[in-house]
């Protein structure tokens, strides 16, 4: 295990996913959200299978015992993908970024309705501050007070919500597919049927994209499947607990971005929302962290010794 290693390879796929976002966002305008899945999911393929191939893992990499499930998870991933990229082009950067943090909140309770995984009041708790920070971004999109109502951004805080609901399943799917299948298998599946599904939204309304926007596209592909490669690589390198909680980052380099980008100036509903968000999702990552190691010391005390 090299920790170090693991958080700067974390980190990298942070900054790589929101550079990722922010080419998709600057389409968004002209380019239909299924249409940015379908060059998000192809052209990271390319990159998957070359990784694979320098690992020498292509053989084994992309066998599965279990494809009906890579189905399932695609399908609800790449619904958490089009609905976060058709959020792209509502929201600013940070506020997107923020109400994405709702996923993992969300993936402890279909855990326990799915899986069976015993949740207690600590977790459930945390579950409850970030919800309330989840609130707190959302309310000044949904205002019903019709002089200051805003339907394009509430339909868009909507899309993105609905997006981290479809995230947290996702990885529902994925706690099972682990069981069984090689995170390279999952990643490179994954991609594949995105790719696909994608397709199925092409008569309505994709477009014919510039020479630039074609380039940020195809960019925003490589990106994805690079992005994909260094958060794996993360996890191979240090525990999930460690390397977990610097996910948060991302709000440090979309706050950047926004700003000095697409002109965005964050809000103080934003702000406050997403550091509830951020504090109920570390202390989850802790709560886990200290049951993982009550664990393991229960199986060395029940391990007879030789």
């Amino acid at each position: 295990m090299r920790p170090l290693r693991g958080i700067a390879l974390k980190l990298a796929s942070v900054v790589v996913f929101i550079v990722m976002a922010s080419l998709i966002k600057s389409t968004a305008a002209h380019v239909p959200a299924g249409q940015a899945v379908f060059f998000r999911s192809l052209f990271a393929i390319p990159v998957i299978v070359a990784w694979l191939a320098w690992r020498r893992e292509l053989a084994t990499g992309l066998k599965t015992a279990n494809p009906l499930g890579h189905v399932w998870r695609g399908v609800v991933g790449t619904m958490a993908m089009g609905l976060g990229f058709a959020g792209l082009g509502y929201l600013p950067l940070p506020e997107v970024t923020a109400i994405g943090y709702a996923a993992p909140l969300l993936t402890v309770v279909f855990a326990a309705m799915f899986l069976g995984e015993e949740v207690r009041v600590f977790r459930i708790s945390a579950v409850i501050l970030g919800m309330i920070g989840v609130l707190i971004v959302l309310t000044p999109r949904l205002s019903i007070d019709p002089k200051t109502a805003n339907v394009a951004e509430a339909l868009g805080a909507m899309l993105v919500l609905g997006g981290a609901v479809f995230a947290s399943l996702a990885q529902v799917f994925v706690r099972k597919l682990v069981n069984t299948e090689q995170t390279s298998a999952i990643v490179f599946w994954f991609s594949v049927t995105a790719t696909l599904m994608s397709l199925i939204t092409l008569p309505f309304g994709w477009v014919w994209p510039t020479s630039r926007e074609a380039a940020i596209l195809v960019g925003a592909g490589l990106m994805g499947g690079v992005g994909q490669i260094l958060l794996t690589s993360s996890y191979r390198e240090a525990d999930a607990s460690l390397v977990a909680p610097f996910d948060y980052a991302s709000m440090i380099f979309a706050l950047g971005i926004g700003y000095f980008v697409f002109a965005e100036v964050p809000t103080w509903p934003m702000v406050g929302g997403a550091a509830l968000i951020v504090t109920a999702g570390i202390l989850i990552i802790w709560r886990e962290r200290k049951l993982g190691l009550e664990r393991a010391r229960q199986r060395k005390a029940m391990t007879p010794q030789g």
